[in-house]
């Protein structure tokens, strides 16, 4: 099984890079099935309808989100209907939507992070407590951790080591370089990078992201303009352990 999951993929521009390279990626490395963190799909904060539609007819499976899925409520109703998009897992069960998605034996999870987040439920206990208890049809577990500590992220790795196929961190829109299979198969990144304009501070207008710093004015930031970065992790992962096999780092420029 090849999973290639995208990382969170901002406004227009990342939207714009999806549709263009996503179908030749499908094709190119034989991919079974996409994941996407798609919470700021829409003008860089939250989902809409639209974008939601958008991903879909790109290629994307399933799309995981954050703590700004719930900027636009008219996607309310698709997190709690059978649409592939799913929540953070531990929120509070009475929130809208669920926080994980079973498509073709692939079970693909969303968490949330605590640490200099809020106070949400503990995403290892609340990952313990699936793990006892998986739907049926389960071959494989992804994991989108949406969190802000790096310490949090590999703690979270290290934790489901041999237990998922991955962990692939999302919300610091940074790629990082640590991106490996831990001992017991699990493989790992603790960031994937945003998909979304390079010519940004992590996605958004750079004068105006300085601007708020300087002030202090939580002002409304824009998505940055220009050249596009996509960036994603291939897994290739073994149905029958359900541990992965193989990990690749992609990233691609869009002009």
């Amino acid at each position: 099984m090849k999973v290639l999951a995208i990382g969170d993929v901002i406004g227009k521009p990342g939207r714009r890079a999806l549709a263009g390279v996503l179908p030749r990626i499908r094709h190119q490395y034989a991919v079974d099935f996409v994941v996407m963190n798609g919470e700021n799909l829409a003008g860089g904060l939250g989902v809409t309808h639209s974008t939601l539609a958008e991903s879909f007819a790109a290629g994307v499976d399933v799309v995981t989100s954050g703590n700004h899925v719930w900027h636009h409520k008219e996607i309310y109703a698709a997190l709690d209907n059978d649409q592939p998009i799913v929540r953070p897992l531990n929120y509070p069960p009475a929130a809208p939507g669920r926080g994980f998605h079973l498509v073709g034996g692939l079970l693909v999870v969303n968490l949330i992070g605590r640490t200099f987040m809020a106070n949400y439920d503990c995403p290892f206990r609340t990952m313990d407590a699936l793990l006892e208890d998986l739907p049926g049809g389960t071959e494989a577990v992804l994991v989108d951790f949406h969190a802000e500590a790096t310490s949090e992220k590999v703690a979270l790795g290290r934790y489901l080591d041999g237990r998922v196929a991955a962990v692939f961190g999302t919300h610091t829109h940074v790629g990082t370089i640590d991106s490996r299979i831990l001992p017991r198969g699990t493989a790992y990144v603790t960031d994937i990078g945003m998909s979304g304009p390079i010519e940004s501070v992590i996605g958004d207008d750079i004068d105006m992201v300085i601007e708020r710093f300087l002030t202090q004015i939580p002002e409304r930031l824009s998505v940055g303009k220009g050249a596009v970065e996509f960036n994603a992790m291939l897994v290739t992962i073994d149905e029958t352990s359900g541990l992965a096999t193989g990990l690749e780092r992609i990233r691609e420029l869009v002009a």
